[in-house]
């Protein structure tokens, strides 16, 4: 293994924000998604998932398509497929309703995303 290796990347330990983390929320702290693992007071350590297959909460009314393009919309706190003024977080892995009780998808989660216009 090189000298230079850390880690693989999928779980990193960070600092959380004002107002601490709840473990199975998102937050983005600066350019990172991150889906926290444990749930913590703020400036303390906690483990946040920044990549992998995960559930998350999404916008009810909107049905999603396999290999759509889901966003976390960081004011509304849930995952979208609107682009517009989002942080891309990754691809839909199953399709899934836009019915009033489908209100979680499946995503390929990449917190390195870059914002989308708007």
């Amino acid at each position: 293994m090189s000298r230079t290796f850390i880690s693989n990347g999928d779980v990193v330990t960070l600092t959380a924000p004002s107002g601490g983390v709840v473990a199975g929320t998102c937050y983005l702290i600066g350019r990172l998604l991150v889906i926290a693992q444990n749930t913590v007071a703020q400036t303390l350590p906690f483990d946040g998932y920044v990549r992998g297959i995960v559930s998350v909460l999404k916008v009810g009314s909107q049905a999603w398509t396999e290999g759509a393009n889901v966003y976390w919309d960081d004011t509304a706190k849930n995952f979208t497929t609107t682009a517009t003024s989002n942080q891309y977080a990754g691809v839909a892995l199953v399709a899934v309703g836009s019915g009033a009780g489908e209100t979680t998808g499946a995503i390929l989660f990449n917190g390195i995303g870059v914002k989308a216009a708007g």
